[in-house]
Order: C-alpha cells, then sequence, then structure tokens
C-alpha cells in the first residue's frame, strides 16, 4: 500500500512529502527541510518506514534542504539534478531516470525554468507528481535568478507537467494561502500565468515584468543548498539533548525509554533527574505502584505547584499510558524548563519490563 504524507514548514511555507511502500518498508522524501530533519526521522520510525533518498525538486532559495542531515540520521542517499552544480550528492539525475522505493518508482521529469536544474516528479500510476515551484496552486515560480528563463518554464509545464492526464494530482513545493493541492484539469483551465489561452509570449511578457525582490534567505540557503545541505562546521547542526539518550516523537516529545531511566536511577549515583509523577493520588499507590523517589505532581495543579520542580535539573514526566505525562511535558517546556522527558509507554510498559517499583502488587 501507498504511504503518503505532506508536510509543512511555516516559516518558508515549504511542503515536504513523503511516500512509501507499507508493504516493502521504504520511502523517498521530496525537499525536506533542515530544521525538520528530526521530525522528519520520527514520522519515519513510527510509520516502520526506512528512508532510501531525498529527492529535491530544485536548488531552493529560501530554505535549506534537509536532505544531509537525513542521510547522516536514516543513511538515505541524496538525490537531486544533475543540472544543479551540487556537491555531496549521491545521485544526480536527469530526465527520464526512475528513483525506486520498494515496488514503486516515481519518475524524473526535467522541468528547468524556474530554475535550470529544476525536476518535478511523477508517481508511477501519474496519479500524483510533484512539481517543486515549477508549477504552484494558480502560479509558478519566478524566473529571474538562479538561470531561470521564462520560455523554458512555459516550454516545460506544457510538455512535462499540463500533459499528464487530467486527473492527476498536482503537489508543489510551496502554497502562501493554505492550499494544499490541485490537478492538471485545473491548472490547465485555471492558472492565470500558464492556463486557458496563454501562450509563450503572453506568459513571458508577464513573468519578465514582475519586480520581486530576492527571497530574504537567498544568500544563505543557496550555498548551503548547493552543499546538499551539509554545514560548513559541527556549530551550526541542531543539538540533541546530552543529559539522557532521548528519541524525539513525530509529534515533538522528547522520550526516554524505561529501561534507560532505571539505569539512570539506580545505576548512576550522579543521576539528578528528578521523576514526576501526574497521576492523580488513588492512582499513585494502586497496582501499577510508581517509580521509587517520585514526585506525586497531579497534571490537574501542575501549573500551580512549578516551584515544587528545579529547573535546574532535568525532568521525567510519568503517568498510566504516556498520554498525561506527554501533555505535563509540554507545559513544563512552554513554563522555562529545558531539560524535560515523557517516560514512553508510562507505568504499564514500565511494568511490562519488570522493572522495579514501590507499593505495586502483581
Amino acid at each position: 500500500m501507498l504511504v503518503f504524507r505532506q508536510l509543512f514548514d511555516p516559516t518558508s511555507s515549504t511542503y515536504t512529502y513523503l511516500l512509501g511502500d507499507s508493504e516493502a518498508g521504504e520511502a523517498v522524501m521530496i525537499d525536506p527541510v533542515f530544521e525538520h530533519a528530526r521530525r522528519d526521522a520520527a514520522l519515519l520510525s513510527e510509520l516502520g518506514l526506512r528512508l532510501v533518498a531525498t529527492l529535491d525538486t530544485h536548488v531552493h532559495a529560501d530554505h535549506v534542504t534537509g536532505a544531509w542531515l537525513l542521510k547522516q540520521r536514516c543513511g538515505s542517499r541524496i538525490l537531486l539534478s544533475e543540472s544543479s552544480a551540487a556537491i555531496n550528492a549521491d545521485r544526480l539525475l536527469k530526465h527520464g531516470d526512475r528513483v525506486t522505493f520498494g515496488s514503486r518508482h516515481v519518475e524524473v521529469r526535467a522541468t528547468p525554468g524556474h530554475t535550470s536544474g529544476c525536476l518535478t516528479y511523477v508517481l508511477d500510476d501519474h496519479s500524483m507528481a510533484f512539481t517543486g515551484d515549477s508549477l504552484l496552486i494558480r502560479g509558478c515560480g519566478r524566473t529571474d535568478f538562479q538561470q531561470g528563463s521564462a520560455t523554458s518554464l512555459y516550454r516545460s509545464v506544457h510538455e512535462q507537467i499540463l500533459s499528464l492526464p487530467d486527473r492527476c494530482l498536482l503537489y508543489p513545493g510551496h502554497d502562501y494561502r493554505g492550499l494544499t493541492v490541485t490537478s492538471v484539469a485545473e491548472e490547465a483551465r485555471y492558472n492565470p500565468r500558464l492556463g486557458g489561452e496563454i501562450n509563450a509570449s503572453d506568459f513571458a511578457g508577464y513573468m519578465n515584468n514582475l519586480g520581486l525582490p530576492h527571497p530574504k534567505l537567498m544568500s544563505i540557503a543557496v550555498p548551503a543548498n548547493l552543499r546538499c545541505g551539509r554545514p560548513e562546521s559541527d556549530a551550526a547542526l541542531p543539538a540533541d539533548p546530552e543529559w539522557a539518550p532521548l528519541t524525539s516523537t513525530f509529534g515533538g516529545i522528547w522520550e526516554i525509554q524505561p529501561n534507560e531511566l532505571e539505569e539512570r536511577l539506580v545505576g548512576d549515583p550522579s543521576s539528578d533527574i528528578q521523576v514526576i509523577d501526574v497521576r492523580e493520588p488513588s492512582e499513585f499507590s494502586d497496582q501499577l505502584g510508581h517509580i521509587h523517589g517520585a514526585h506525586l505532581l497531579p497534571l490537574s495543579q501542575l501549573t500551580a505547584r512549578l516551584s515544587e520542580i528545579d529547573p535546574a535539573r532535568p525532568v521525567v514526566t510519568v503517568c498510566r499510558s504516556g498520554a498525561r505525562s506527554a501533555q505535563a511535558s509540554v507545559l513544563l517546556g512552554k513554563s522555562g524548563f529545558d531539560k524535560v522527558a515523557n517516560l514512553a509507554g508510562g507505568m504499564l510498559r514500565w511494568r511490562a519490563q519488570a522493572l522495579p517499583v514501590d507499593q505495586g502488587s502483581d
């Protein structure tokens, strides 16, 4: 079964797309964003997918690609156009190539015009196409830098994108109005720059007189993307917490596994972790018991009793299943606590792993 997810970066209004083959457990990701590499890796893990490749539609000018970071986290290969002049890529793509994931593949179509190295990725059954900035919803990318050409873009869109079946859904690289998807039939009829009776001369005249300022991050994004997102120094890498081996969920919650917490509480005399149990008092001493040394602080009272928690020490929140404590970790983060993790699976998983408790029963 095909797995499809559309992800969003609100800062640059960039869409990232995940395509996966659930049976084979393989996936590709189109246009990942540097700041969301952790989020994307967490989603892949939760869906049980192995990322085989990242595919950039072009060298972006408004954000830095997450391709290199995802390669470090997931072992994925970096793919983009042979016309991009980028370094650090594992495979340079040309028109007509295929990129496979499991039993599925995307077809590579060269669609220059926004930049000289723009690609559109078309799903094998022609039900979806990922157009980057070549074709937006009722619009298109600009053509006034990075070897852009209005003449080339007009030809690319009409020959490589609008030539797809009318039913083919088109997913753009950006949208600034909250729109998410369009179709070949819609854009061929309603796109005010490229649809209807508009010809190449009309389009060139329109695009050559836009007079837009350059993107604010262009001087940073383009050089970084020509390195496929590889930072110039380790100081630019997103920092992971160092006080414990934590993992981030797709929802952005830092979690610690029960065995890792137990090892630090019992096996590390220098550990200063505070365990905050956010269940109700009756649950604290029920059959599940509680972790030795845990401080009972019900979620309903948490914000009123923050003074009972030392902000200088790491905090692990705990509840029955991990749901209430996840909410507690979010509240603590918003209140200025910068070393917070949720106990994954809560007391249910702690007991399932036969870890020690106070006042519990078999």
